[in-house]
């Protein structure tokens, strides 16, 4: 893949991937936008409504692990024991993780660690530290699958006018089938369709003020059995 390092608007790198002709974060800040969407939407919002000492994560679209690695910090910091899944149909390589810079965001610990297993997380479940485990499936959306339901479901994959194919019926479907009762489903985008598509599969959707450079983003919830 043609991949490069790019700086976006908050002075942290995102990764632009020209086959697909997009970065793998806002232009507008791919820190902002993960802490706005994923940690703090997402599963903050979870646990201000669920509160738990235990929460397992699904990631859709992995990329550059950022995602994963503010919430590991925030987790570890709070003693939460996280289980954490990415899908991750082209992980990206060793070096190219490592040139993110996203040091600079986590406590040394976790990054270390998080460097020292990626390799292997993307064949087998890993401990980071005491708190956060996390593997790393190295296969296409439609063709994931588990035995488990997720509390959280971060969907982030690249924009739909880019992959149509990761938002439509089939792939949205597949994804939520993963979400447990109660669960939240989140992402940065927000467009008609999705909520049609949500709403049809029985979760309950509502807007959200978006990260910089979006005025909304959606969040869904599958209601209690």
């Amino acid at each position: 893949m043609n991949l490069s390092i790019v700086t976006t608007a908050d002075g942290s790198r995102s990764i632009y991937n020209a086959e697909v002709g997009e970065n793998y974060h806002s232009k507008h800040g791919a820190l902002q936008e993960s802490k706005h969407v994923f940690l703090n939407a997402g599963l903050k919002h979870f646990l201000n409504n669920k509160p738990s000492n235990e929460v397992s994560i699904l990631e859709v679209g992995f990329g550059t692990g950022l995602n994963f690695l503010l919430t590991a910090d925030y987790c570890t910091t709070q003693k939460l024991n996280l289980h954490y899944t990415g899908i991750e149909a082209f992980p990206l390589s060793y070096d190219l993780i490592t040139q993110t810079g996203y040091n600079e965001y986590v406590e040394p610990l976790i990054w270390s660690a998080f460097q020292d297993n990626y390799p292997r997380a993307l064949q087998q479940r890993v401990a980071i530290n005491d708190f956060v485990e996390v593997e790393v499936a190295h296969t296409e959306l439609l063709h994931f699958e588990a035995n488990k339901l997720f509390d959280v479901i971060y969907f982030d994959a690249f924009a739909a006018i880019h992959q149509p194919h990761m938002w439509n019926e089939t792939a949205i479907g597949h994804t939520v089938k993963f979400l447990a009762p109660g669960g939240v489903f989140v992402t940065y985008a927000i467009t008609g369709n999705l909520k049609r598509m949500l709403k049809s599969l029985g979760l309950m959707v509502e807007k959200a003020p978006g990260a910089p450079g979006k005025r909304e983003m959606l969040r869904a919830t599958k209601p209690l059995l």
